[in-house]
């Protein structure tokens, strides 16, 4: 998942526990740092396997971490950036995130995709601590173009996105 979705934190939360907040969104920015470098995915499975987090054996999660599986073709393939943890909370990938929601009749009716993603992924904070943590963070806005499996997502035309689909329960 996403390491943004630990962003999803009540205003009345933050202002009555600045520093708690600060100190949670500087770790979650810290680990999502560490899970993209690619050198420590093994290390990640090895943590995230037991029963206690995922409970999945440590070969597969190895494999989806790294990119490196066999096919069933009798191929091994090496794909290192199937996975990525980037850890900038775009908005943009928040008003995907309420795309496939309302895909799947989580969500009913109209979504003011924009509004809710500005509330939850807190990108002007993001940016700050990671700059204070010596971070690499994208300047701008926070919305930028995602290739989701194999597919173009532009945040600025969620309806039609999501209307894009052959299979969901939006009705």
């Amino acid at each position: 998942g996403h390491p943004c979705c630990a962003f999803g934190t009540s205003t009345e939360f933050i202002q009555k526990n600045p520093n708690t907040f600060a100190a949670l969104y500087r770790a979650v920015l810290t680990s999502a740092a560490m899970a993209r470098d690619p050198k420590n995915r093994e290390l990640i499975a090895k943590v995230i396997a037991p029963s206690q987090y995922l409970n999945q054996p440590e070969a597969v999660l190895t494999q989806v971490l790294t990119g490196r599986f066999a096919d069933g073709l009798g191929k091994i393939q090496n794909v290192p950036e199937r996975a990525d943890f980037d850890p900038m909370p775009w908005q943009s990938m928040a008003v995907w995130m309420l795309t496939q929601m309302q895909r799947w009749g989580y969500i009913k009716g109209d979504v003011d995709y924009k509004a809710v993603a500005e509330k939850v992924f807190l990108i002007t904070d993001a940016r700050k601590h990671m700059k204070d943590l010596g971070q690499p963070f994208a300047a701008g806005g926070g919305y930028t173009k995602h290739t989701i499996m194999g597919k173009a997502f532009d945040a600025s035309k969620p309806a039609e996105y999501l209307k894009s689909f052959a299979i969901s329960k939006a009705t």
